[in-house]
């Protein structure tokens, strides 16, 4: 396990989860499952199994240094990765990798969004495993393929090789990537068998995705790795800072993966969400005989089902006559918004922003 390094990304704002997530305190840090653990805490313990606490990176925006900090003690400065400004996922992974490689050039890298949840963790470490042995045989670029349930048109789609069986654990080769298609295609991926939700983690050497960089973004592989003898010194933050002033903002998917012919899928098996709603949340929540998920310890739902409830622990509440709402409140914001009205949040929440910014800045 020397080797393995994990970099887990956790600079997101998570707008979706409003009202508890806002922009000073975003989903990654919140307990959203209501069991004393963050959403970054448990990604963290998670991948415990498969690097020492030492080789775990964490990369985030500079303005949650100090949550990271409270939320995951065990670290050292040095393994805290700041960025001044949000530049998608592409710069994060440079800046991590790069930084890494200097350490270590032998190192294999296991990328990891915070904010997702993830159960059957042996499965995960499993599936993971599989991955850097797939990474490291031959270079190759390895992302993780979750087995879709439905047509979800939030998700990106790999399409792989089919070449016999399509079994769980198994590394196939990767044909396309298809970022969020409309509900027809997504019905046809869905029917067709070979297409696997792109979980967004992915395995690869430090060397290797480099050199992918290198090779489709010059440029941003030059900003982070020209000036490498920076890295670990007390000049690193100033030239992190220059690098990400000056580089594209792009996702790791359009910068390598949909470009580069040495990328693999490994088809898991574990339960998966990426939790990027309310309602992807509900689905992995205890519910009760009416189908409604309860976070708060005096909640009476009366003539109300399928809703999903997340009031502070002290609040007492009656909800009658609703079904298929979201009801949340946190720091004096509340939130009852339909379920099948989700996707409007952010253009509900535009003009509440403007008249009352003030609740907006805590």
């Amino acid at each position: 396990m020397r080797n393995n390094y994990c970099v887990i990304m956790a600079g997101g704002i998570g707008s979706r989860f409003w009202p508890m997530s806002t922009t000073q305190h975003p989903k990654q840090f919140l307990d959203v499952l209501g069991i004393g653990k963050s959403l970054l805490r448990m990604t963290f313990e998670r991948l415990l199994h498969i690097a020492p606490a030492e080789n775990i990176y964490i990369v985030t925006n500079a303005d949650y240094l100090s949550l990271v900090k409270e939320q995951l003690p065990e670290l050292t400065a040095g393994q805290i990765l700041t960025e001044p400004e949000r530049k998608n996922t592409a710069p994060c992974i440079t800046y991590a990798a790069a930084k890494i490689y200097s350490c270590n050039p032998d190192a294999t890298l296991i990328v990891a969004p915070s904010d997702h949840l993830i159960l059957k963790e042996d499965k995960f470490t499993e599936v993971v495993n599989t991955a850097i042995l797939a990474a490291n045989k031959e270079d190759r670029l390895v992302t993780l393929g979750i087995k879709p349930t439905r047509p979800d048109t939030g998700y990106g789609y790999i399409e792989f090789i089919e070449d016999g069986d399509i079994l769980p654990g198994q590394v196939k080769d990767v044909k396309h990537f298809t970022e969020k298609p409309n509900r027809e295609l997504a019905e046809i991926f869905l029917r067709s068998g070979n297409y696997y939700w792109n979980s967004g983690i992915f395995i690869w050497r430090a060397k290797t995705i480099l050199n992918a960089l290198e090779k489709f973004k010059p440029e941003l592989y030059h900003l982070f790795t020209n000036q490498s003898e920076k890295y670990n010194t007390q000049e690193e933050q100033a030239y992190v800072n220059a690098s990400f002033s000056a580089c594209e903002d792009i996702s790791i998917d359009f910068a390598v993966m949909e470009n580069a012919k040495n990328v693999d899928v490994v088809l898991a098996n574990f339960d998966w969400s990426d939790l990027g709603t309310w309602g992807s949340l509900y689905a992995h929540l205890e519910k009760d005989y009416n189908g409604n998920a309860v976070i708060g310890d005096h909640v009476h739902m009366i003539n109300s089902e399928n809703c999903i409830v997340n009031l502070p622990s002290n609040k007492l509440a009656l909800i009658q006559g609703l079904q298929h709402y979201i009801v949340v409140e946190s720091d004096n914001m509340l939130m009852i918004l339909n379920q099948h009205d989700e996707q409007n949040l952010k253009k509900y929440m535009s003009p509440m922003e403007e008249s009352s910014p003030e609740f907006f800045k805590k």
